[in-house]
């Protein structure tokens, strides 16, 4: 896999875009100061908001194209990336996934990150979200 990572201000390529637009109905926009995206391949990508001060990260948004799933992009894609995290000081993961994108879910459950409870009506359209952690103690099964 060639992957690279883009810090806040850089330009988001276009194909992550169309990705983005594609599987989430809008583009996230600019990164902001604390995020940073990992860029896979040209067919797949990893949104962080990541605090190393902090010791914390959240997963924003994955995804990969259509044409490239199931090919193990998006595993090796967290791997990399929780690894560059924790190499940066962040011990601790998590993100939101809607109750309804199962294969996400399976994603996440099958290379270490554990169910940590629902947020109700977490998302606009008012579906709930499932809450996943990671820790980096855990990490070392990860990916």
């Amino acid at each position: 896999m060639n992957a690279r990572m883009l810090g806040p201000g850089s330009s988001i390529p276009g194909w992550a875009e169309d990705i983005e637009i594609q599987e989430f109905g809008s583009a996230w926009g600019p990164l902001s100061e604390f995020e940073i995206l990992w860029l896979a391949d040209a067919c797949a990508f990893a949104r962080w908001r990541a605090l190393p001060e902090q010791g914390e990260a959240e997963l924003l948004r994955v995804a990969v194209a259509k044409g490239n799933r199931r090919s193990g992009i998006a595993t090796r894609l967290l791997a990399d990336s929780t690894k560059y995290l924790a190499d940066k000081g962040c011990t601790d993961f998590h993100l939101e996934v809607r109750l309804s994108n199962l294969p996400a879910q399976k994603l996440y459950e099958s290379v270490g990150w554990r169910s940590a409870g629902i947020r109700k009506a977490y998302y606009s359209d008012g579906e709930d979200a499932a809450i996943f952690r990671l820790s980096a103690a855990e990490q070392s099964g990860c990916c």
